[in-house]
């Protein structure tokens, strides 16, 4: 039986990580982290039974060490209490789903504790790919990637020479705005953008996947976890969501994984690798399959896309701050204190105002992410 522990393990990823382990088996969870979901966080301590439960907010953490005095789960808050549920409890995979460049320091400290990592994290690679792939390499640990469109990728390098692969293909679904000129983005409200045509998702990533930020974010990711050059990965608008992602060769062929759009899928792939399991969701009918169709991205409506590019071939701290402008401005806007076209306003402000620091430290790279709050804070923008 091996071990696992989950970062996140209250979000919708964290949660799905759970539900897979429930009804697959095969692991023990020994730690979870969250941020203060506390009623959520004593459901998962009493289902699975702990050695430790991280809630980075330390009211909620002392609220829930009282809910479940009875049981033998150490309760700890705050970052070093997250990475003691990185690395500080026995581990054979951390899962790391946790939002955020929070998740930053508890993956490098996953990394050198020998840890396998199941990644969700964006934020990870974007801002510190130049530090977590080499890391990871010198530690022999397997660093699995849980995204729908990375493990698609993942799945059809698979047994592949990468040195034919001539492009990535990831696929987006031009989330529920495809189509809309920025004029009539300019009405969209919070309420409109977390409604995602195709994928259950949290407010922030259903957000990204709107604005095309998130299909942004996972390009920089691949350019990481596929040393992959930015010319030759491209994005494809898929609105039905059934390729998954797509690898081409140097002899012309395309390889694509396909399946219903469903997280759990990629998650047991992470966690059971190299083995498959039985089937956790739906099947593809494909005699009742729509018509699949695929476009270009609409750059011109929808700029998030190509400022990712303009990020991740700047580098350095430029993808740093490109991830941190777009979080502060999908908060602000889940707020009601920024509009819709207002969030890539910010990232391209914050970006024209940087000049990024080549080859960033940890030390560098979370700098560049406090010079973007300040940059952001009220003087910054008026």
């Amino acid at each position: 039986m091996k071990k696992i522990s989950i970062l996140g393990s209250t979000g919708s990823i964290g949660c799905q990580t759970l539900d897979v382990i429930s009804r697959r088996g095969g692991y023990t969870v020994t730690a979870l982290a969250a941020g203060r979901s506390v009623r959520l966080a004593e459901e998962q301590a009493r289902a699975f039974k702990p050695a430790l439960f991280c809630l980075y907010d330390e009211a909620a953490a002392a609220d829930l060490k009282v809910r479940i005095s009875d049981l033998p789960t150490r309760v700890v808050s705050g970052k070093e209490g997250l990475l003691e549920a990185a690395a500080g409890v026995p581990a054979d995979m951390v899962s790391v789903s946790i939002l955020g460049m929070i998740g930053l320091e508890p993956t490098i400290a996953a990394i050198r504790a020998g840890r396998d990592l199941a990644i969700a994290n964006k934020e990870t690679l974007v801002t510190a790919g130049h530090l977590i792939m080499p890391l990871a390499k010198e530690c022999g640990i397997r660093l699995l990637p849980v995204d729908s469109e990375h493990g698609a990728i993942f799945q059809c390098l698979e047994g592949e020479d990468r040195a034919r692969v001539t492009k990535l293909f990831l696929t987006a679904s031009g989330g529920p705005f495809r189509g809309k000129t920025r004029e009539e983005l300019k009405e969209i409200r919070p309420a409109d953008a977390l409604k995602h045509p195709n994928w259950s998702m949290g407010a922030k990533i259903t957000i990204d996947s709107s604005t095309l930020v998130n299909k942004g974010l996972e390009v920089m990711e691949a350019h990481w976890l596929y040393n992959m050059p930015y010319d030759q990965i491209r994005v494809v608008v898929h609105p039905q969501s059934i390729v998954h992602s797509m690898v081409e060769f140097s002899d012309g062929s395309v390889k694509a994984q396909l399946a219903v759009p469903d997280m759990e899928l990629p998650i047991a792939y992470a966690l059971y690798y190299p083995e498959r399991t039985e089937a956790l969701c739906d099947r593809l009918d494909f005699w009742e399959l729509p018509d699949l169709h695929f476009e270009k991205p609409d750059f011109e409506n929808f700029p998030g896309l190509s400022l990712a590019y303009e990020a991740g071939r700047a580098g350095g701290t430029m993808p740093t701050v490109y991830n941190a402008a777009n979080e502060w401005a999908v908060q602000h806007f889940l707020a009601g204190t920024l509009s819709y076209p207002g969030i890539i306003e910010v990232i391209e402000k914050a970006m024209r105002a940087h000049t990024p620091a080549p080859d960033p430290s940890l030390e560098e790279v979370l700098a560049a992410e406090q010079w973007v709050k300040n940059f952001l804070a009220p003087a910054g923008l008026s």
